[in-house]
């Protein structure tokens, strides 16, 4: 059992926070285009929600993946995939190489008020001419002194407009490109840090999303998370996480979603009888949810190999790609039953089909998921290495 009695209590206390501070908001939130990131996240931080598996030393819980798994998973209970993705970015995307890596000062100076909520983090890896294929990135962090003066964009960035610091991903050196980059620490209010604009997106409308622009910003060098020329194998590192995370936080919203079409289609009445009547439908919905079990099974087998130390990239992909075609399936397949109820945006089906596309892009798109998938295979073509 990868779930103990103290999992689950986790799990209960989640889920009463998401109906209690997020649920409520949702609409709200989608239609102002942002959420109070600061005011959830200092609740969430409250709670202890946001330093889970992370050092007791830093206020953290100390606990182990699985228990992150937990809180993941019952977090997904919201039905705004917009907030959960801008907790994911707090927990499992920004903050996981600062914890497992970075310094003890730089830890206590960043990591610290990040798991308290006092501080918001967002993570700067993708640039307009590099999303997926991170070793093409441009940003360029160059030494002056004992500071890093840096110039530069990052693109998508989620959290952009409201965090505190961000986890960039830049070139500091010239050598072959997976070993010429690092993670740096930039604090948000840094002269030279420009929110360029707030970005306008087809889903996931209450998270904040934006680019940034990097101008002869000034940093000193100790804000260098580990160390120098080794920030593409730590994102490489922390984007297992990611992907772990993007995977378990559509579990309840996508067994909601199944639930919500299965109480809509038993009353909707079509010639005389319930829509789920009709054996087509009911099969349906029986085969989507065989696939969100399907899809928890392959995300608790990288998480148990991942907590044993193990190196889960293959089965993390595999799951981030399944999360990702999963979703579009029954959001689009859930979403045909509810009719023309399934085109209006006050339907929960319609928010998933909006925001659920972004699985099968963010974090790697699923092409690129299917690469490293075949890399670990062996079947890749072979190609020229640094």
């Amino acid at each position: 059992m990868l779930y103990t009695e103290q999992h689950h209590e986790l799990m209960r206390s989640v889920t009463k926070f998401v109906e209690a501070e997020i649920n409520p908001h949702v609409q709200e939130w989608d239609d102002a285009g942002i959420f109070p990131a600061h005011e959830l996240f200092k609740k969430m931080g409250d709670q202890g929600f946001l330093g889970i598996n992370k050092p007791e030393a830093y206020g953290g819980l100390g606990l182990d993946y699985t228990y992150q798994l937990a809180f993941c998973e019952a977090i997904s209970a919201a039905r705004s995939p917009s907030v959960v993705m801008a907790i994911g970015v707090q927990t499992d995307m920004a903050t996981p190489a600062l914890a497992k890596h970075g310094s003890d000062e730089l830890r206590q100076e960043f990591l610290a008020p990040a798991i308290t909520g006092d501080r918001v983090a967002c993570i700067g890896v993708s640039e307009p001419g590099a999303g997926s294929d991170v070793a093409s990135i441009k940003t360029r962090a160059r030494k002056d002194g004992d500071d890093y003066v840096i110039d530069g964009g990052k693109m998508w960035i989620t959290n952009g407009t409201q965090a505190d610091w961000i986890c960039l991903l830049a070139n500091t050196g010239e050598g072959p490109v997976h070993r010429n980059k690092s993670l740096i620490c930039v604090p948000m209010k840094t002269k030279g840090v420009t929110i360029a604009r707030k970005l306008d997106k087809m889903g996931m409308r209450a998270s904040d999303t934006a680019q940034i622009h990097f101008d002869g910003v000034r940093v000193p060098q100790r804000y260098r998370i580990g160390d120098e020329g080794m920030g593409f194998v730590y994102q490489m590192q922390q984007f297992q996480e990611e992907r772990i995370w993007g995977s378990a936080c559509s579990l309840r919203l996508l067994e909601s979603t199944i639930t919500d079409t299965i109480e809509y289609t038993r009353n909707r009445m079509i010639f005389g009888k319930p829509v789920l009547d009709n054996q087509v439908v009911h099969f349906k919905l029986a085969e989507l949810q065989t696939k969100v079990e399907l899809l928890r099974s392959i995300i608790y087998r990288a998480v148990e190999g991942y907590v044993d130390g193990q190196d889960m990239t293959h089965l993390a992909s595999m799951a981030k790609l399944c999360a990702g075609r999963f979703t579009r399936e029954i959001a689009d397949g859930c979403l045909q039953y509810w009719g023309g109820m399934g085109f209006m945006n006050e339907t929960e089906v319609t928010r998933l089909y909006r925001d659920g596309r972004l699985t099968s892009i963010g974090g790697g798109a699923d092409e690129v998921m299917l690469s490293i998938i075949a890399k670990g295979m062996g079947i890749l073509p072979g190609r020229k290495t640094d």
